[in-house]
């Protein structure tokens, strides 16, 4: 076993397991906008299986923040469970659009999606990240 690599994986787990809600849905936000910036990044050579794995982290992602806002006992105001709930729908349809007929414009959008809602969250801990223009 790499001992390395062993070692930043178990610091990754603790850091994971010792984080704050709202840094952990930033930093996940994050590392699915990174993952859809590297395929926009190569997109003239066409990464299908690199969209395809951008496109399915962003996906369960996405998922587990549309769950709760529909859950009876999430605490957050009903407009902001809303709001949540339309750009996770619009998210989903862009998403769909990217396996159907894949355009730069709808991975543009999702990235941008996850950086700006990474960033709201970030801001209300302290820990605001840079971002990457699209």
């Amino acid at each position: 076993m790499n001992l390395p690599c062993y070692a930043m994986s178990a610091y990754a787990r603790v850091a994971l397991e010792t984080m704050d809600p709202r840094e952990l849905e930033a930093s996940l936000l994050l590392k699915a906008a990174a993952k859809l910036q590297a395929v926009l990044d190569e997109w003239e050579q066409k990464p299908r299986q690199a969209l395809s794995d951008a496109l399915l982290f962003n996906r369960r992602l996405w998922i587990i923040f549309i769950d709760a806002v529909i859950r009876d006992d999430n605490k957050l105001a009903l407009a902001v469970r809303q709001n949540i709930l339309n750009l996770g729908i619009f998210v989903m349809a862009e998403t769909f659009s990217l396996m159907t007929a894949p355009k730069q414009s709808h991975l543009e959008n999702l990235i941008r999606i996850n950086r700006a809602i990474a960033s709201g969250l970030g801001s209300k801990t302290g820990t605001s990240q840079p971002q990457r223009a699209a």
